[in-house]
């Protein structure tokens, strides 16, 4: 309780003598004044207390994470949002070395906000001359017109953005952002795709990809879960740009339209190398076709899309069927008297090769006849059977989103006669990547492969198509064809090639027969024949090796050399030693003096 300024007690004892009541009031406030200062000065020490503690912790705090800051690894900051970011990091993709052949850039796009700039016309002008590609009319109507947003670049090299930035305009703007990058060109371009935007934003845009593995692989390319894991191919580097260089220079030699070359590892079905010509650089995708032949882009994969009537390289399947089947051996006497009737159909060989020949030289000397009545003892169903079982009626399994695309065309009846022209490879058409597959089949030992484009160093066993020793004498004969028959000029010292060639006429694109002067020259061949380790398939589409007197076109002359010249590159690249035969010892004896 207050202490009363006139207690009545005391006023009654001051008044009785004599004193001023007065007096005492006055004492009374002074000592309450002196109780009211000093709690308050209590009061205004204690806030102080509290307030130093609280200034003294937040130094500490902010201290301590200055230091943790100091001796940490520097990193740019990251801006958080809410709801579903546009994802700008993608994983890169690698060979079986691990060598790059793509990953992401960071780099900046260009756009324009017209409403801010002070002389749209001078900012037009400038920018044609950093982008000779757009049109100087085009942006000044975008410039002084209503747009309030305009793309101008979607990405740009650091020289560009530096001559944007010294047009000194207000109304050009930079965004971050990450763009798809192939340090090798246009090597693997078919493989790899190619890669584009989707969403996009002022600040990020999402990189998706538009073909190859780029697409079939674009979820896991863009998975956060990868934590960054590249993806890794089985293809070599190396391989793939000796490979491309060869092709090059073969399908210009030979007057060629385009080219497609696979090699295939013949035990895991990796695919080392894999090329179609022509081709394009990945880093400027070119646009589809939108009229005419489609085979003619350059964005058109002949080894996986490109269906065609690969000729006499089928015939070692209808001989191997056939041994498989117990009806014939290799020393087996063959009819080839020609030409063989059917109907208003008659089959001939290249050259006369005399009334019969044995069943391996029926595949030396690439007998159409020969191979025709060998078809006729297996029968179209065994025959559709087997050639089944090497991949020959579905699309292949590759891991390219174009692989669908490359569907066998089947004859709509699979009567006698299309049993015969299948044997010698017409009327039925594949993709050189169906081939080569079915080649390592054979070389293999007879078991099932399936072509690749992931390092798997571990594949699972596929079932066995022919026993191990038919497919022995397979590969035996195939080395015969190159040793003393069509392939001769396949041979390459040290690497024991084996092989058989194959010449198709085109059909005509109307479909009515076939052309007169145009072909699809294949050389499918195994390396090393005595212990195969791969399997290459070489495609050359309208050659014409034009160094004689008369343009000559079969696969003998125009393949087989390419193919030839490739595995004499290759071959050391994939640690193939060559097996040269050594000369004797003379005799020499060393002695001490």
């Amino acid at each position: 309780m207050r202490t009363p300024l006139r207690p009545l007690a005391r006023i009654l004892k001051a008044r009785a003598r004599g004193e001023d009541p007065a007096a005492i009031e006055a004492e009374n406030k002074r000592r309450r004044h002196e109780e009211m200062a000093d709690k308050a000065r209590q009061r205004a020490e204690g806030r102080l207390l509290v307030l130093g503690l609280a200034f003294f912790c937040a130094f500490i705090v902010i201290g301590g994470r200055m230091g943790t800051l100091a001796s940490s690894v520097p990193e740019e900051p990251r801006a958080s949002a809410v709801g579903n970011p546009i994802i700008g990091q993608r994983a890169d993709i690698v060979d079986r070395n691990g060598r790059l052949l793509a990953t992401n850039l960071e780099t900046h796009s260009l756009y324009a906000h017209p409403r801010d700039m002070i002389d749209p016309i001078n900012t037009a002008t400038g920018l044609a001359d950093i982008f000779p590609e757009l049109d100087k009319d085009e942006l000044i109507k975008d410039f002084t017109g209503d747009r309030k947003f305009l793309w101008i670049r979607r990405q740009i090299s650091p020289e560009q953005m530096q001559a944007v930035h010294d047009l000194g305009s207000p109304g050009l703007l930079f965004g971050p952002r990450e763009m798809r990058l192939y340090p090798n060109g246009p090597i693997a371009a078919h493989i790899l795709g190619g890669a584009s935007y989707g969403r996009e934003g002022v600040a990020s845009a999402e990189v998706i990809g538009v073909a190859g593995v780029e697409r079939k692989f674009d979820a896991f390319l863009r998975d956060p879960a990868n934590e960054g894991a590249p993806l890794e191919l089985s293809l070599d580097l190396t391989v793939q740009a000796a490979a491309e260089q060869v092709l090059s220079g073969g399908m210009s030699l030979m007057n060629a339209k385009g080219a497609a070359s696979v090699l295939m590892d013949v035990h895991t079905g990796e695919i080392i190398s894999m090329v179609s010509l022509p081709d394009f650089d990945p880093n400027n995708r070119p646009r589809v076709l939108t009229t005419g032949d489609q085979s003619d882009s350059p964005l058109f994969n002949r080894a996986v899309q490109g269906v065609y009537e690969l000729g006499s390289v089928f015939k070692i399947f209808t001989v191997a069927q056939a041994m498989e089947l117990g009806l014939v051996n290799p020393n087996t006497l063959i009819d080839t008297q020609g030409p063989l009737t059917w109907g208003r159909f008659r089959i001939r060989d290249f050259h006369d090769y005399g009334p019969e020949l044995s069943t391996t030289d029926v595949i030396v000397k690439s007998s159409n006849i020969g191979t025709a009545r060998i078809a006729m003892m297996i029968g179209a169903e065994r025959q559709k059977a087997f050639l089944g079982s090497l991949g020959f009626l579905e699309p292949t399994p590759v891991e390219m989103v174009e692989a669908p695309t490359g569907k066998p065309l089947l004859p709509r009846n699979w009567s006698e006669i299309s049993t015969m022209t299948i044997s010698y490879g017409h009327g039925l058409s594949s993709s050189p990547l169906h081939l080569a597959a079915a080649y390592a089949t054979l070389a293999n030992g007879g078991t099932q492969v399936e072509p690749t484009l992931l390092r798997t160093p571990n594949p699972p066993q596929g079932p066995r198509v022919m026993r191990e020793v038919i497919a022995q004498r397979s590969v035996s004969m195939l080395r015969q064809v190159v040793e003393r028959g069509t392939a001769s000029f396949g041979e390459v010292p040290g690497y024991a090639v084996g092989g058989k060639t194959g010449t198709a006429d085109k059909p005509r694109t109307s479909g009515a027969g076939y052309y007169d002067d145009k072909v699809i020259a294949t050389f499918a061949s195994v390396f090393p024949a005595d212990d195969p380790r791969y399997v290459l398939v070489v495609t050359l589409d309208e050659p014409s090796e034009n160094s004689g007197d008369k343009p000559r076109r079969t696969a003998g002359w125009t393949a087989v050399p390419v193919a030839a010249e490739m595995i004499r590159r290759v071959a050391p690249l994939l640690g193939l030693r060559p097996q040269v035969d050594m000369p004797q010892s003379i005799g020499v004896t060393l002695t001490s003096n």
